[in-house]
């Protein structure tokens, strides 16, 4: 079915009589541009499991990994469970923060009314239905709008930075792409470790990442900054391209290497036959090069909600743009514009 832009009118999309509805981005087919597979329509609001919780979305965020679940590439993403020929999901929101609607019966951590952050299937969305194992109590200092920026980069940044590097207080670490979703968390969570972190953005974003703690910031259009001059214990690549042989010579002997992301125009495997040749190769060296996917968990949320609200972690928000413009917001992240987190206002 072809789908309208979201900036031209829309029918509202058939429901049962009597079934309780909500406005939502609708998508039926993957595309690489948002306004051509994204609608704004009136659906069916989502029924819950005994061990969900029904959510009243008040925000969401838009992270690179939006992009790749609407557009479905590179094409491994579909076999991960997004669906191989269509997309399995409605909207391809999974950032959420909102407010308890009705939980199912097996739901004990949460009541009626509480206010949450997490994960979720769909949600760019009034509603949404969550697992109560991906979601946890939001932070009481941040606005839902901020809260919806955590659940994904900021779970990554963890896990990269305390799980895969094992950062140590006293190490330098590399932080590439600084600027971007995982990167503004990646910056701060490694200074809350100990670390003397050095950030790595393009020249219009190196006083946001000063602003951040970074104690250096390097403008990666001056100059080559793996030429080996500077070397580090740790270097988390959150989006870069550069070639494993140099970063291994900005890394020390037995300094660690973790490629969080990297983003190519391939179709096929994206940027992800660079983590494939780091893991074969680590075995053979010193250094420990990796990557990982990050495991979304309650857990993890918990320990993030301290760090924010110890006002050590602080959620770098670019702009919101309210629901009916996702796909507004999906081009501007793709395009490498955003300075940290976009939220999506609903």
């Amino acid at each position: 079915m072809r789908t309208a832009p979201l900036d031209r009118p829309i029918e509202p999309t058939p429901v049962t009589a009597g079934v309780k509805t909500m406005k939502a981005i609708v998508q039926d087919a993957y595309g690489s541009q948002a306004e051509e597979v994204l609608s704004f329509a009136e659906i069916a609001r989502p029924t819950i499991g005994d061990d969900e919780i029904l959510l009243r979305v008040a925000a969401a965020s838009v992270d690179r990994g939006t992009w790749h679940i609407m557009a479905g590439l590179p094409y491994p993403i579909r076999l991960a469970g997004f669906g191989v020929r269509t997309p399995k999901f409605t909207n391809p929101g999974r950032c959420v923060a909102g407010t308890v609607e009705s939980v199912g019966k097996d739901v004990t951590e949460f009541s009626l009314g509480d206010e949450v952050y997490g994960t979720c299937e769909g949600s760019f969305a009034e509603y949404a239905s969550a697992k109560a194992s991906k979601l946890a109590t939001k932070p009481a200092n941040l606005t839902f709008g901020q809260a919806a920026t955590v659940p994904i980069s900021a779970v990554t940044a963890l896990q990269a930075v305390r799980d895969q590097a094992e950062v140590q207080p006293g190490q330098k670490v590399l932080i590439i792409g600084a600027s971007g979703g995982v990167g503004t968390f990646a910056v701060q969570i490694a200074k809350a470790f100990g670390a003397e972190v050095t950030g790595v953005c393009s020249t219009s974003k190196t006083e946001m990442v000063r602003a951040l703690g970074a104690d250096h910031v390097i403008d990666y259009t001056r100059g080559d900054f793996l030429d080996g001059r500077h070397r580090y214990e740790v270097i988390l690549d959150t989006g870069g391209n550069s070639r494993l042989s140099h970063l291994r010579r900005a890394l020390t002997a037995r300094g660690r290497l973790v490629l969080v992301g990297g983003e190519t125009d391939g179709r096929l495997l994206g940027g992800s036959d660079r983590q494939v040749r780091a893991i074969f190769l680590s075995p053979l060296l010193k250094q420990k090069l990796g990557t990982f996917v990050a495991k979304e968990n309650a857990q993890d949320l918990i320990a993030l909600r301290e760090l924010v609200e110890s006002g050590k972690v602080t959620p770098a928000v670019d702009r919101t743009y309210p629901l009916s413009e996702a796909s507004a917001a999906i081009q501007y992240v793709h395009e490498g514009r955003a300075q940290g987190k976009v939220v999506i206002a609903v």
